[in-house]
């Protein structure tokens, strides 16, 4: 199976439909933690929605419009990152990501962003790279300062998550930016 070392006990892989299982299982272990501020842990609930969701982004790579990678420490899934939103035509794409509790803290999402982003603009040729976060969630914003992103507004109660009104602060990072950023 294709992967990518992150760590000495941490690799990034593909999601596929057929991680389904274990995809329910890493989410109702960090349910309550990775719910606090992105809608994935109320989206993935069962099995099937499970194998829905990734399949979902199966499509989405198969269209070349999004991808969805998991990270596993140990040989357990314990989060993942991922281009929700990617358009080649417009040289645009969104990463995200999400951890449970028992990972956060070891620059995993960091490092596999800088994974996605380099294979974004030095592969892909996209010209911007976007992050969207909840000013509440001070860990996906620290994200975007250590790569280097900008920050550039605020959407407004743009969304309900679980009833409640949100704000969305949007960050990007353009190719000649990471391009300048990273060592020769």
């Amino acid at each position: 199976m294709f992967s990518i070392d992150l760590t000495d006990d941490a690799r990034l892989f593909p999601l596929e439909p057929w991680h389904a299982g274990e995809f329910l299982a890493h989410m109702d272990r960090g349910r309550d933690y990775i719910g606090e501020h992105i809608a994935l842990a109320d989206l993935v609930t069962d099995l099937d929605s499970a194998r829905a969701f990734l399949t979902g982004y199966a499509r989405k790579t198969a269209e070349d419009a999004g991808r969805i990678y998991g990270i596993r420490v140990g040989g357990t899934l314990v989060g993942g990152v991922l281009f929700r939103v990617f358009e080649p035509a417009t040289g645009t794409c969104e990463a995200g990501c999400w951890l449970e509790p028992a990972a956060a803290g070891r620059g995993l999402v960091s490092r596999a962003c800088r994974v996605l982003i380099d294979w974004a603009f030095g592969e892909r040729g996209m010209h911007r790279v976007e992050w969207r976060a909840s000013p509440a969630n001070g860990k996906s914003i620290a994200v975007a300062e250590r790569l280097g992103m900008t920050r550039e507004g605020v959407l407004r109660q743009n969304h309900l998550h679980r009833g409640v009104r949100q704000d969305t602060e949007i960050w990007s990072l353009l190719a000649p930016e990471w391009a300048a950023a990273r060592p020769a």
